[in-house]
């Protein structure tokens, strides 16, 4: 492949995943991350493909620019499912602990 074909590949992928990340409504974004994790780690290794056989120095630069937004959204995902994991886990520890109290008559 020469450099126009991978530099077209790169841009029509951040095009597809635009506007596939901005139909999403923000109520379902959140619980949505954890599931497009999967999607982000197949676009970095896409990302990294296209480093790997760029000639050009300027599609080589354009496809590290993607290694590396790639590598931000996909830490961003982990890191928004972790909170909202841990959210979860404090409303399911202070409701075991009003039981507990209630059935101490307290």
């Amino acid at each position: 492949m020469d450099g126009m074909s991978l530099l077209t590949i790169t841009v029509l992928a951040v095009f597809v995943g635009f506007e596939v990340v901005s139909k999403v409504s923000s109520t379902l974004h959140t619980p949505l991350m954890s599931g497009a994790n999967a999607i982000h780690g197949i676009i970095l290794v896409g990302a990294i493909i296209v480093a790997g056989q760029a000639a050009d120095p300027w599609v080589l630069a354009v496809a590290l620019l993607a290694v590396v937004l790639a590598t931000a959204n996909l830490v961003g995902g982990f890191v928004v499912t972790d909170r909202m994991l841990h959210m979860f886990h404090a409303r399911k520890e202070a409701g075991t602990r009003q039981a507990t109290r209630k059935a101490d008559g307290k």
